[in-house]
């Protein structure tokens, strides 16, 4: 038997070891290959990104080096570039010619714009407010032609962009170095327009020493460098290397929207850098698949077949070694019921003679000498009745608890049907139920004497509550006779008081009191629910009473 169940384990871990090789193979191999894969790919966009932004750039410097015409101030620059500009087609937004003026041009330049047949020919900031003309000492940077002109953008010209918060510096950049700028990310067209970039390139007047303006071209960022197909490995965000916060990303709809960046966002895969306008853009790029976790499921289901495999190898061998087994497993089911039979013989015994004890203390204190027989018969009976109904739930419920409510809906309480009961619905143990059915037989048996002064029975209440939260919860109990005085309830026997102020109270773990009131009778008894409901004593309880399972 021994030698059986050693070579079923070896052939198990054999199996096992050449199952989990494999699937080490199988999930570095995956990694691997999708690394590959999503490197290609992102080359491969980061290549038509750079493409697609030197075209765009390429078009800025052709267009700024046919730029040739007697005037500046014109405000139809754009008419002799159209055809060229076109031709690209690099699906720009807006192109734009912006001239660099003096003040004492602007009065020329609002009669181009008005002739040119724009409809507001006014010399205004970027934020349509007209600018001063004796506050300003320095050229400004002024529209004065746009292609397309549609309804959005025939508004545009007259604006001066020098002080633009955005669109200024870019201006500035490009004169300075005098080469294509690109700006920041921003807004085109309108405030909550599509987010893009306008790219300008300056434009020398005829005698090449001096600015003459700047030829921009305006492009929506999603399609430039954000676009990419849904069935790509990848998705890819533009990140500003000067902000380390944030990044634009294009969400489903096509928008481009500010994305910030924490400690709980995900890595980027890769990274890539694209020049356009002057300057570095990063590309990152989010693998939109976790090849960690394709690879892990094809190594789980490599493993789980090598498994499956080595299974029925040792299936084969487990079936004698089962059959040779269940012998053994008979033997042992044997001996753990005797064992078992033995614990609740003994917890029989103990309850039996728990049981026995309070009896023998009920008939010695009932039959004390010097007692009235017929009144120590009449407790004798009742108290035995008492603690015999309990008895009776405890088997009902195999010794796991009985509920309160039910101790006092037994026949063994006397006047049960004057007594208004309330409170939650709980299940104390069986040495709880023990105390709590003399308790409730004692306080009912001496409510009854005689009539009240107004000439009716008590009217009693019992009501329980749980008080305290659930680790240290406590319960509290109160018996209150309505209608009675001290005068007409007759007075509690030896062994009631006993039971009322030590017994019950000490049995319960608690304290309890007893007082007139001007118009009742009350007990009260305080105990923690710990030792109310005592778990340990029903675990012990439901470990006996659970069907015994083979040894396995």
């Amino acid at each position: 038997m021994v030698r059986l169940g050693l070579i079923t384990g070896f052939i198990a871990l054999i199996g096992v070891l050449v199952s989990g090789l494999a699937a080490y193979r199988v999930h570095d191999q995956e990694l691997t290959v999708d690394g590959i894969a999503l490197a290609r790919a992102i080359d491969v966009h980061a290549s038509l990104v750079q493409d697609r932004l030197t075209e765009r750039e390429l078009l800025a410097r052709v267009a700024s080096g046919l730029f040739r015409s007697p005037s500046v101030i014109k405000a139809n620059m754009l008419q002799p570039l159209h055809s060229s500009i076109y031709a690209f087609k690099t699906d720009f937004v807006v192109a734009g010619w912006i001239a660099r003026l003096r003040p004492e041009e602007f009065a020329a330049a609002r009669t181009e714009l008005s002739n040119a047949g724009f409809p507001n020919p006014t010399i205004r900031a970027y934020n349509d407010v007209p600018l001063q003309t004796s506050t300003l000492a320095q050229p400004v940077d002024l529209l004065m032609d746009v292609e397309p002109r549609n309804a959005e953008t025939m508004d545009f010209p007259g604006r001066a962009f020098d002080q633009h918060p955005i669109l200024g510096p870019m201006l500035a950049r490009a004169m300075s170095e005098m080469k294509p700028v690109a700006s920041d990310p921003l807004p085109l067209l309108r405030e909550d327009g599509p987010i893009g970039l306008v790219l300008a390139a300056p434009v020398l007047q005829a005698d090449g020493a001096h600015l003459a303006g700047f030829v921009t071209f305006s492009y929506e960022l999603a399609p430039l460098m954000l676009a990419n197909d849904d069935l790509s490995l990848f998705s890819v965000a533009l990140k500003d290397p000067r902000i380390d916060d944030n990044e634009l990303v294009e969400t489903d709809r096509g928008n481009v929207v500010s994305r910030s960046l924490g400690l709980s966002s995900p890595a980027p895969a890769m990274s890539r850098t694209v020049s356009f306008g002057g300057r570095d853009w990063t590309l990152t790029y989010y693998a939109k698949t976790n090849a960690m976790n394709r690879a892990r499921q094809t190594a789980a289901i490599v493993a789980a077949i090598g498994i499956a495999l080595t299974t029925i190898v040792c299936g084969l061998f487990g079936y004698v070694a089962y059959n040779n087994l269940r012998m053994s497993r008979e033997i042992q089911v044997r001996i753990g019921f005797e064992r078992r039979l033995t614990a609740v013989i003994d917890e029989l015994n103990h309850r039996v003679k728990n049981i026995l004890a309070v009896i023998q203390s009920i008939v010695t204190r009932t039959l004390r000498h010097g007692a009235d027989i017929d009144v120590a018969r009449e407790l004798l009976i009742g108290r035995i009745h008492a603690m015999s109904n309990v008895v009776s739930l405890l088997s009902e419920s195999q010794w796991q608890g009985v509920t309160l409510k039910g101790l006092f809906e037994a026949r063994a309480i006397p006047h049960a049907e004057r007594i208004a009961v309330s409170g939650p619905d709980i299940t104390v143990s069986a040495r709880a139920a023990q105390s709590l059915s003399l308790l409730f037989f004692e306080l009912a048996s001496h409510s009854d004497e005689g009539l009240s002064l107004v000439g009716k029975h008590p009217h009693i209440v019992a009501h329980w509550e749980i008080i305290g939260d659930e680790s240290e919860s406590v319960f509290h109990f109160r018996w209150e006779e309505f209608n009675t005085s001290a005068a007409t309830r007759r007075a509690d026997s030896d062994f009631g008081l006993i039971l009322l102020d030590r017994v019950a109270p000490e049995a319960l773990g608690g304290t309890s009191k007893r007082y007139f009131t001007d118009v009742s009778y009350v007990y009260e008894l305080t105990a923690p629910m710990d030792t109310v409901i005592d778990m340990s004593e029903r675990d012990r309880t439901e470990q006996f009473s659970a069907p015994l399972k083979p040894v396995r």
